[in-house]
């Protein structure tokens, strides 16, 4: 006979669980997560687990707002620790973003995000030896932080797994079914097998692309590799806030071991990349631009070496947003086009989904669901941030 469940959801990554979790919550537990690998073992491993509620688009500020609450009671509702540690964020900007700054502030408090505006002396004791003289306005985020993405992911697992949820792993979908009408009605596995759904949430991020095209559906997602270091300072780097530097584009925070963990945020001259053949370390011309910016920033690191690197791929969209909705293929929802900022809003991923996938639309008044409609790009009306950063915008 043919297996069936209400809903399939493909993709047993951050995403995908964070969905299964939240529609569990819910009451709806007849769902089936069908996952190629193992739960969390695409690329949620690659996060760097950022928690920052520092965005232009209101709907994502909120979502990460919501994120940071959830993470912090993480014990309490999921019974692990998630890794989150809450060493607070702290973004600096130029001359020429101080206005985006303070407006993004404003927005942040009315959404009731704790944030203040801080200067350099308040930044120099939260992060010693930091070197600030290009930078014009810091605002400070006392809750945000940083956490892992694959206990996150597990412990959503293993919560929606208590509940009901089934999750099958080493199981891949080779192509979605369909009507003739163009109805979606399950999935064929790698193995041949059928598996009927009610609705199947598409949720395999930069792998997307591939099957969602076997419904006809043309997603606007590529892969976009993003390059990392690992950086021993020549003594434990102290439990500092997440640092986001909008002046050189680049991030850093502490990793559990000490190390300096090192991301870009100039996303000018994305690289394309084929998710299932590109390099895990950073590349050398990489390594020697980030390590510039990181001596302008820490010019007193005690005695400073490269520990190692890795890379992995955002699923990237036009406008650096994700696609979150029903696709123009009834029965197929799209969960995808994370474009980075997954980790942190994924727990209100998993809200919004469960709401738009019971009642059509958004229970926050704060996050409007229409917001990531796949439509948008077709309609010319890609989401844009309210208060852009020079240089930055594609990531705020």
């Amino acid at each position: 006979m043919t297996e069936t469940a209400n809903i399939v959801i493909v993709g047993g990554g951050l995403e995908g669980l964070a969905a299964a979790w939240s529609l569990a919550e819910r009451g709806e537990t007849d769902v089936l997560v069908l996952e190629r690998g193992t739960m969390c073992s695409g690329m949620t491993g690659k996060s760097s687990g950022i928690v920052r509620c520092h965005y232009g688009v209101p709907s994502l500020a909120a979502m990460a707002w919501h994120g940071v609450q959830v993470f912090s009671e993480a014990e309490e509702i999921f019974g692990a620790d998630i890794g989150f540690r809450q060493t607070g964020y702290v973004v600096g900007v130029g001359p020429q973003n101080t206005a985006p700054l303070a407006a993004n502030v404003e927005m942040h408090r009315a959404l009731g995000v704790p944030v203040e505006t801080i200067d350099a002396g308040e930044v120099r004791r939260l992060l010693p030896g930091i070197a600030l003289d290009p930078f014009a306005a810091f605002a400070y985020e006392p809750l945000g932080g940083h956490g892992d993405a694959y206990m996150t992911g597990m412990a959503y697992g293993t919560r929606a797994r208590a509940l009901g949820v089934r999750v099958r792993q080493g199981t891949p979908v080779a192509s979605l079914l369909q009507r003739e009408g163009g109805e979606v009605y399950g999935v064929r596995l790698a193995d041949g097998s059928e598996i009927h759904a009610g609705t199947v949430v598409l949720a395999t991020g930069v792998w997307s692309p591939a099957l969602g095209a076997t419904a006809g559906v043309d997603l606007p997602i590529r892969a976009q590799r993003e390059q990392l270091l690992l950086v021993d300072q020549g003594e434990p780097t102290p439990d500092i806030p997440t640092f986001s530097d909008l002046v050189n584009l680049q991030y850093i925070r502490r990793e559990p071991n000490g190390e300096l963990l090192v991301g870009n945020s100039d996303h000018s001259a994305p690289e394309w990349a084929d998710p299932d053949d590109y390099a895990n370390r950073a590349d050398d011309p990489f390594v020697e631009t980030a390590v510039a910016k990181l001596d302008r920033l820490l010019p007193a690191m005690p005695d400073p070496r490269l520990a190692s690197s890795y890379a992995g791929c955002y699923d990237t969209t036009p406008d650096y947003n994700p696609i979150i909705g029903p696709s123009p293929a009834p029965g197929l929802f799209l969960l995808v086009g994370f474009s980075g900022h997954g980790y942190k809003i994924s727990p209100a991923v998993g809200r919004l989904a469960a709401d738009l996938l019971l009642d059509g639309i958004s229970s926050d008044p704060a996050v409007d669901g229409t917001d990531f409609r796949y439509s948008r790009f077709a309609e010319g009306k890609p989401l844009a941030s309210l208060n852009p950063y020079v240089g930055a915008g594609e990531m705020r």
